[in-house]
């Protein structure tokens, strides 16, 4: 009998995401862009309560576009560390502004973001087998590897934890569980 990943527990939204979109391989840049925010929002905190904000997130940071959100000034932050629906901790809301000015840099001086991270595994999804979630791992030398790069382009809430994350939610790995349905299904769409 083949059972979800047990990380996801059976909380409908929980389930969703693990269905529908976690290890999916993700190329468009705004979704990208948004994993690795809500990512690095993420810290300290479950993945379950961001689901829950997510879409207040949308709204407050303007659907996640990076020249939008490298524009706040004073009032836009202000109005983030207000809003109740989102998690509002000024270091966070600061490095994700830094980080949208951060991916237009990089993309001015000729590098194109999405690009740039999928040369983190090659441009190809790694495919993990795992049994048990205890095998997987916090982070790996990718993400420590992907975590200096960031770094060193300006980026902040990018630790090798917060990166390793980011590529199994954005399916530059695959670690579903082999028990999972979606092990597959990842793998799958890896080759298409």
């Amino acid at each position: 009998m083949t059972e979800r990943c047990d990380w996801c527990g059976d909380d409908p939204l929980y389930v969703t995401y693990h269905d529908r979109e976690w290890g999916v391989p993700c190329r468009d840049r705004r979704p990208l862009f948004e994993l690795m925010l809500l990512e690095g929002m993420q810290a300290g905190l479950s993945w379950l309560t961001i689901l829950r904000k997510r879409e207040a997130f949308r709204v407050a940071f303007r659907d996640f576009d990076p020249e939008v959100i490298a524009r706040f000034g004073h009032q836009e932050r202000q109005q983030l560390l207000a809003d109740k629906g989102i998690v509002r901790h000024r270091a966070k809301i600061e490095a994700s502004i830094g980080n949208a000015q951060a991916l237009l840099a990089l993309e001015a001086n000729g590098t194109r973001f999405v690009d740039w991270i999928w040369d983190t595994v090659d441009d190809r999804p790694l495919q993990n087998s795992w049994c048990t979630l205890s095998q997987v791992p916090a982070s790996t030398p990718r993400s420590i590897a992907l975590s200096k790069r960031l770094k060193q382009a300006g980026f902040r809430f990018v630790g090798p934890t917060i990166c390793y994350a980011w590529m199994q939610a954005a399916g530059l790995v695959n670690d579903h569980l082999l028990s999972c349905p979606r092990h597959a299904a990842c793998a799958a769409l890896a080759e298409s």
